[in-house]
């Protein structure tokens, strides 16, 4: 499973965590690896299972 950074970006967006938006969109690739940016997203306070891309038919 892999996560669009323009999800990330645009919940912290949401929250008005404008700096943290920033920053995410500066230094994380385009499709983010959960299982090893799980540190980050916990310190977001970030589900990964909010973010995932929904599963192709």
């Amino acid at each position: 499973m892999r996560i669009a950074k323009h999800r990330i970006v645009s919940a912290l967006r949401d929250r008005g965590q404008q700096a943290r938006a920033d920053w995410v969109e500066r230094e994380l690739p385009d499709r983010v690896d959960p299982a090893k940016h799980s540190g980050l997203l916990a310190t977001l306070h970030l589900d990964p299972a909010d973010l995932a891309d929904a599963p192709s038919p």
